[in-house]
């Protein structure tokens, strides 16, 4: 019971740690969480590097596979994560490659208020 006890802190303690990946300055802002499993992640850090699921990946790239994605999984969610400093216009492209892949459900990540 003791080591079950230990494992499953472990797990908690290091959960968020795993799924946040790249490191970034999120911007503040307030909203419902988002449970999906099918859920894929684009992180824009502050050299307006782009990853896709901690992997980096130029916007062609990003195009590439967002549109193969959107072909064969019907219920994909795409998180934003970007980082507060960098410039609009670089969240905007990989809004639009996002949008002309045809991903339907998207959310931009934030930290707590």
């Amino acid at each position: 019971m003791d080591l079950t006890f230990i494992l499953l802190i472990t797990f908690i303690i290091t959960f968020p740690l795993i799924e946040q990946g790249i490191p970034v300055n999120l911007p503040q802002g307030k909203a419902r969480e988002l449970t999906d499993e099918t859920a894929r992640t684009v992180t824009v850090d502050a050299e307006g590097r782009v990853y896709l699921d901690d992997h980096p990946i130029s916007l062609d790239e990003l195009e590439k596979v967002m549109t193969t994605i959107a072909a064969g999984e019907t219920q994909v969610t795409v998180m934003l994560r970007a980082d507060e400093s960098i410039a609009y216009g670089s969240v905007v492209e990989v809004l639009k490659i996002l949008n002309k892949a045809r991903i339907g459900k998207m959310a931009l990540v934030t930290r707590e208020e």
